[in-house]
């Protein structure tokens, strides 16, 4: 069975969750990171050198980083479904997820962490605002690429809806101003019509 070690509020524990869930993959989950520590034991140290969150264990393959986790196990275990087949829509897909962590996460980060995970009182309100633009006008190259296909990659959920997902969702989520994307928000409603997405990342946030 596979073994994943990450604590639930983790967007790129999310990550992997949902992806698992999609392929219908029974794991084990042991919490990790933050309030829970385990990352910075020897043990972990020696599953994972970077000492974060996911980590996964798959018959003895340990593997962390949690786009390339998502990758592996979209390819060895939902090679037609989450993994495209096809080579242009494959790359297509790997795009949608390096986009994601190269033009997206840095400053969603920002936000999330300026808005979620610090006191009201020590919030940074210029600095997280000018985040929350820039994060806005960069979902908008996502809201034009979902104007002509349900999926970000094509017509069916693929692995490079997760990443964007993930952070999606918790953009949604935030006591935030945010720019019309109708065309994002019907995508989103779509995933939250999916059991996998609910139970791996309709988590609470904190």
């Amino acid at each position: 069975m596979l073994r994943i070690w990450g604590r639930v509020n983790s967007v790129n524990v999310k990550k992997v969750l949902w992806c698992m869930g999609e392929l219908g993959l029974p794991f084990e989950r042991i919490d990790a990171g933050m309030e829970h520590g385990v990352v910075g034991t020897p043990e972990y140290i020696a599953m994972n050198p970077n000492s974060r969150v996911p980590t996964i264990d798959d018959d003895g393959f340990m593997l962390w980083e949690s786009n390339t986790i998502v990758r592996y196990l979209s390819l060895k275990y939902g090679l037609g479904t989450l993994c495209p087949e096809d080579a242009r829509q494959r790359a297509d897909s790997d795009r949608w997820m390096d986009w994601s962590t190269a033009q997206l996460s840095g400053t969603f980060r920002e936000v999330f962490w300026g808005m979620v995970r610090t006191e009201p009182a020590k919030r940074d309100m210029a600095f997280i605002e000018k985040n929350r633009q820039a994060t806005a006008k960069t979902l908008d190259t996502a809201e034009r690429a979902l104007a002509s296909q349900p999926f970000i990659a094509g017509d069916h959920l693929t692995m490079g809806d997760i990443p964007l997902g993930c952070y999606v969702h918790l953009w949604m989520s935030m006591p935030i101003e945010r720019p019309e994307h109708p065309n994002l928000t019907a995508w989103h409603k779509r995933l939250l019509a999916r059991p996998a997405f609910t139970a791996g990342v309709n988590t609470p946030l904190t």
